[in-house]
């Protein structure tokens, strides 16, 4: 199963895989200790990243020692999932523990009626353009529990109002959502560019020609130089490696002639690199700081590859799909006093499961609704009690007319469900990561359980369905 994967992997790309099985902060001039029994917290989000889209995952066209190393510091899980195949929902999934399904956002925000293309039965499901600040955030969590809290990077749920520079409804930005800080977040799905003057939510110009991963890096450090003396909670959600494609040009120059598979457009491997030498930055300041062995460092993806750059192969499909090149993402997590280094994990897990387990290694009380699962049995190895999880994408991204669909993984297989056929599609995702053998009429008693399962978590979570349109 496992290793069979490892294999068609390995065979596809020709290359080898091997896998093993309360501080206080003080000045930039004392380095503080590292007894406290809170932990610190880093959740960094790439934008787009691929699941396939790193040299630890297999990828032999790109450099990327930060991560690389860091993937071997703690657990790299291999069946990581976005709660959706685009970027909105999962952000409001993450920040909430809430499903997409459950906060009726299931697309990017703004999704408009331009999304449903020419020749579609259905409209896509309605839904909310932005996350009410009533939900309750993981920032909020931790804020009353004495956590300095900053945002920076990508927002991208705060709604279409006017706002400040035309930016989203403020209402709706990081700092009315927990955070004591919040650079760059704001209604943008993309930057207008990613080199100084960026011209994003209170970053101001610091140097011409600057690029924003590392700005942002610089800013997460001086946040956690000026914490005062509490445990933090930083969020940097980059907005790299989304579009536009740009990247510093000494990287530009050496990805020039890397293409072939694995990467499908030179500036995104040049791109890449970049995005992991900001993490470096990052992590050796935690390290300077003496603050590496009490933080829990996350780093992940919102979706799958964007088509265009990324090439999701050997999954099938890419960004705005149900497939796995829509929904499977990059997941390294490090916690040096807690986890043991060298950990390769394959159990699913998905974006709602950060809440839950950042309340549990805090020791806070678990949010009365959440739709995660705390993951801190896996920091030792243990199982999780729960069987499957579930998508729903009720709407078109961009032009996708194969949109429409919800899905339910449980151990080993996948079901998809196409809502406006009512098609069911079946795949042993570990023996088939490509999903290219429908074996629903093989198995129609797993079929049928796994769809009951899906219309149960659907009616759940009172997740909002597509719409018929009316006939000419």
């Amino acid at each position: 199963m496992f290793k069979s994967f490892l294999m068609l992997v390995g065979v596809f790309f020709s290359v080898p895989l091997t896998f093993t099985h309360g501080q206080q902060l003080r000045s930039p001039q004392q380095p503080p200790s590292s007894t406290s029994s809170k932990p610190n917290i880093v959740l960094i989000m790439a934008d787009d990243l691929a699941w396939m889209d790193l040299a630890c995952q297999g990828n032999p066209l790109v450099d990327t020692p930060q991560l690389d190393r860091f993937a071997e510091q703690g657990i790299r899980f291999t069946s990581a999932y976005a709660a959706a195949p685009v970027c909105s929902p999962t952000r409001a999934a993450l920040i909430t523990g809430l499903a997409p399904a459950r906060l009726r956002i299931t697309n990017h925000i703004p999704d408009r009626e331009q999304f449903t293309p020419d020749g579609a039965t259905h409209t896509g499901a309605e839904m909310f353009d932005a996350l009410a600040p009533s939900y309750t955030t993981i920032a909020e969590r931790l804020k009353d529990a004495g956590y300095a809290t900053g945002f920076f990077g990508k927002w991208h749920i705060a709604g279409t109002g006017v706002g400040p520079q035309g930016q989203g409804a403020a209402e709706y930005y990081p700092e009315n959502q927990g955070f004591d800080v919040n650079i760059g977040g704001c209604i943008y799905g993309g930057p207008p560019t990613f080199f100084d003057p960026y011209k994003i939510h209170n970053l101001s110009n610091r140097k011409t020609g600057e690029y924003l991963p590392d700005r942002l890096a610089d800013e997460v450090c001086q946040f956690i130089d000026h914490s005062n003396g509490q445990p933090f909670f930083t969020c940097l959600w980059n907005y790299s490696v989304h579009w536009p494609m740009e990247a510093p040009a000494s990287l530009l120059k050496k990805y020039e002639n890397r293409t072939g598979p694995g990467l499908n457009d030179t500036r995104y491997g040049a791109m890449i690199e970049a995005l992991d030498a900001s993490f470096g930055k990052i992590m050796e300041h935690l390290e300077k700081r003496e603050l590496a062995d009490n933080t829990l460092v996350i780093f992940t993806s919102d979706n799958g590859g964007f088509a265009g750059v990324s090439d999701n192969r050997p999954l099938r499909e890419s960004k705005g799909h149900i497939y796995e090149g829509g929904i499977r993402v990059p997941l390294m997590i490090r916690w040096p006093e807690v986890i043991e280094p060298h950990q390769v994990n394959d159990t699913p897990v998905i974006s709602m499961d950060f809440f839950p387990t950042i309340l549990d290694i805090c020791d806070l009380s678990p949010e009365t609704l959440c739709d995660g699962t705390s993951l801190v049995p896996l920091f030792h190895n243990h199982r999780l009690k729960r069987s499957s999880i579930f998508f729903h994408f009720p709407n078109y991204a961009w032009h996708r007319s194969n949109s429409l669909a919800g899905a339910v993984r449980s151990g080993d297989y996948k079901l998809v469900r196409h809502y406006t056929s009512g098609d069911l599609e079946l795949y042993n995702v570990s023996d088939d990561i490509g999903e290219s053998k429908n074996i629903a009429m093989q198995r129609p008693g797993l079929t049928k359980r796994l769809n009951q399962q899906l219309t149960k978590w659907l009616a759940e979570t009172n997740a909002a369905m597509p719409r018929p349109l009316p006939l000419e």
